[in-house]
């Protein structure tokens, strides 16, 4: 019988400090000086890079320090079918995965976007937002993508091999995990290595680990997947 595993020490929250910059050092700071700012920029900012790159990283990471300062924040990404309206409270506005939103979603982005940046009542609020790909390739309305490009545009590159493997060993020391050079190989070369992809898989190794009260090793990970 398995035994039921506590919820503890599965997906660690996403911080700036946690996230490994390797060639996106850039975007790290520029969202380091923001979060850290008491006079924030309401110049928006826009992510963009191919899935793995850290985009959603970097806007929970936000969002987290936003929080932790006492701070409402707007949140809206391509899995949320009916996005609440504009709260005139939020500090900031985080939009995930842009170019996915459905019609109803750019228009709730939109009149976020206005909302924020001309308020009613208050100071601009600061929009980060994310995407697969720049501004101009957007297959968005007119004048959301304009939007999106108007400010400051930042590019991300997937990390490397020698960076994976050095997220891998920090996400699982940060879960008590022990991961060895022969399980870590077995990871990257049996699965993809998509970095969020191998995020989550590192939660069901973890989660499946404390089930089964056994050690991070290839026959583990075996296990895992012929009982899923």
């Amino acid at each position: 019988m398995k035994q039921l595993a506590l919820d503890i020490g599965l997906a660690s929250t996403p911080t700036l400090a946690s996230f490994f910059a390797g060639p996106n050092e850039a975007a790290l700071d520029h969202l380091r000086l923001w979060t850290a700012s008491p006079q924030r920029s309401p110049v928006p900012t826009y992510l963009w890079g191919e899935s793995g790159s850290g985009k959603t990283h970097l806007l929970q990471a936000v969002h987290h320090a936003l929080s932790e300062q006492g701070a409402q924040v707007g949140w809206l990404d391509a899995q949320m079918p009916n996005p609440p309206e504009f709260n005139p409270d939020w500090s900031a506005v985080l939009m995930d995965d842009v170019h996915l939103y459905s019609a109803v979603q750019q228009q709730v982005a939109f009149n976020w976007f206005v909302n924020a940046l001309t308020p009613r009542t208050g100071s601009p609020r600061w929009v980060l937002a994310a995407g697969a790909w720049p501004p101009a390739d957007l297959k968005l309305r007119d004048d959301l993508r304009s939007r999106l490009g108007w400010g400051h545009v930042l590019a991300l590159q997937v990390l490397g091999e020698s960076e994976r493997r050095a997220v891998l060993r920090q996400e699982a020391d940060a879960r008590g995990l022990f991961l060895g050079d022969e399980v870590m190989a077995y990871i990257l070369n049996r699965f993809s290595r998509d970095l969020g992809s191998l995020m989550q898989l590192l939660d069901h190794l973890d989660h499946y680990a404390l089930q089964t009260q056994r050690a991070l090793t290839i026959p583990l990970v075996r296990a895992m997947l012929e009982n899923e």
